[in-house]
């Protein structure tokens, strides 16, 4: 199981950053991303880290966001600067075992960017 953490209400140009751990029984994760779901669109991926550290990204958050693995707690971290208000969303983090490719979800983190 995983838990998100870190989100909030930040004006436009301001900072939020998300955690995401692994709780309970421990699981060896390969690739870790963050998801984002706005109202009334469908889930997208944000940003993506795998087990080696090459990242991916949205082009939308390109130079803004920087993904991490978070060793210590088995998830990725989320760091989102430059905010603008269409980054408001539900950011999801997700992480895929290594064995097995089985998804794990995180509950959900509340991200509003407005004035």
């Amino acid at each position: 199981q995983l838990q998100a953490s870190g989100g909030g209400l930040v004006q436009p140009g301001g900072s939020l950053r998300l955690s995401c751990a692994s709780v309970g029984r421990f699981v060896v994760f390969g690739d870790m991303a963050w998801y984002r779901q706005a109202p009334g669109k469908q889930r997208e991926l944000v940003a993506g880290v795998s087990m080696f550290g090459s990242t991916n990204y949205a082009d939308s958050v390109k130079g803004r966001f920087t993904i991490s693995r978070d060793n210590a707690n088995n998830g990725p971290y989320l760091q989102m600067d430059s905010l603008k208000p269409e980054d408001t969303a539900v950011y999801y983090c997700n992480a895929k075992t290594q064995r097995g490719g089985i998804d794990y979800w995180g509950q959900g983190a509340q991200v509003t960017v407005s004035s």
